[in-house]
């Protein structure tokens, strides 16, 4: 069919990696496909959506949601719902276009759809990945971007990957970014001192958000802290524990740092603009993001950003904080130092962080994606 910019058409969006229950597998995708749902009836009041999800009690406005019995959050479970159960219910909701959020779609049926591709890290870093987690995506998602009507990369940079890699033709993708929640802010002094007493945190302390995996480069991180001139601060690793971990603890032992790098564990969502507003900087030196959420996160907090010249990551942070190539452990080192001493540029990226970060709102990205739902079903 063809849609025109005013013909009310209706947009399934399968939700189940949707999980609001906690732990860190709930951060990331889920936070994505939670935010859309929520923004895209206002982005485009003439498409009528349906969710299909497992996640019980989960509710939007001016959305239909269609809970699944079936236990998708086992990952078994969900793989044979989308290639199995997905396209009847797709059929009997009639849809007309389905949005697979992450990455993959299903493979059968003849309903045409728009997928979401957040990075290609399983392509770029295999052996970060375990070999039946590796095989699936590799697999599915070269067969999902192929059969799609129209692909959603969340950067630039994820685009020129899906080019390169699985060769396909610029203008059929879309670069959509994410967006940043309203709740992450520059909190007022008092609070922040009362968020800092409630923990037992320190005034000063550096901050990393993120699954303690691999292409995190956490080991390099607590390599270049290792290097800071004494006194330093604490550094704080918020974050679930992911794979290949091992590494990261023994590190910190063999470093002599196990009393002032600390693991904090997963942290509900709720409470991260707490955690970066008492930061006094915050460090990100990932090897590879499809777009890289937290920095975006702490700069509209106000917290200065040292971050990666690799992949997405420069898109995001842009001129509003410090980049530095991640495999040089002396130059994080020294971006680090740099940021602890010097007040003046301290205090010009607390001001350019939500300056940047105010360019990536979820209300954009709903709209933006709304229009990517017009154009596939005008083509």
């Amino acid at each position: 069919m063809k849609a025109s910019a005013t013909q009310a058409i209706h947009v399934g969006l399968n939700a189940h990696l949707l999980l609001l229950s906690g732990g860190y597998r709930s951060a990331g995708i889920t936070w994505y496909i939670y935010n859309l749902i929520r923004h895209l009836p206002e982005a485009d009041p003439g498409i009528a959506y349906t969710v299909f999800t497992a996640e019980r009690g989960c509710t939007f406005e001016q959305t239909t949601v269609r809970w699944s019995r079936w236990p998708t959050w086992h990952p078994p479970v969900r793989i044979l719902w989308e290639q199995v159960v997905q396209p009847r219910a797709v059929r009997r909701a009639g849809v007309d276009l389905l949005h697979a959020p992450a990455f993959v779609g299903p493979l059968l049926g003849s309903c045409p759809t728009v997928v979401t591709v957040h990075d290609l890290s399983f392509v770029l870093y295999p052996q970060n990945f375990r070999a039946g987690n590796r095989l699936y995506l590799r697999t599915m998602t070269r067969l999902s971007v192929r059969r799609a009507r129209r692909l959603i990369a969340v950067s630039e940079s994820t685009k020129q990957d899906l080019v390169h890699y699985y060769h396909l033709p610029p203008e059929r993708i879309d670069v959509v970014p994410n967006g940043v929640d309203d709740r992450f802010r520059p909190w007022p002094e008092a609070q922040v001192a009362a968020f800092r007493a409630a923990r037992g945190l320190p005034e000063r302390f550096l901050l990393f958000v993120g699954t303690l995996e691999p292409r995190k480069n956490v080991a390099g991180l607590i390599r270049a802290y290792a290097r800071l001139p004494q006194p330093r601060p604490p550094l704080m690793l918020v974050g679930g524990k992911g794979w290949l971990y091992d590494e990261i603890f023994a590190l910190v032992e063999s470093l002599g740092l196990g009393g002032k790098v600390h693991f904090v564990g997963y942290v509900p969502a709720e409470d991260l603009p707490g955690w970066y507003n008492a930061a006094h900087l915050f460090v990100y030196p990932s090897l590879y993001e499809g777009f890289g959420l937290p920095p975006l996160e702490a700069m509209a907090c106000g917290t200065p950003v040292i971050s990666s010249t690799t992949s997405s990551l420069p898109e995001v942070v842009g001129r509003a904080g410090l980049l530095v190539d991640p495999g040089d452990i002396e130059a994080l080192a020294e971006a680090m130092d740099r940021l602890l001493n010097d007040e003046d540029l301290h205090a010009a990226l607390r001001t350019a962080g939500p300056e940047r970060a105010a360019a990536f709102s979820w209300r954009e990205t709903a709209r933006r994606t709304a229009l990517v739902y017009r154009r596939a079903l005008s083509e």
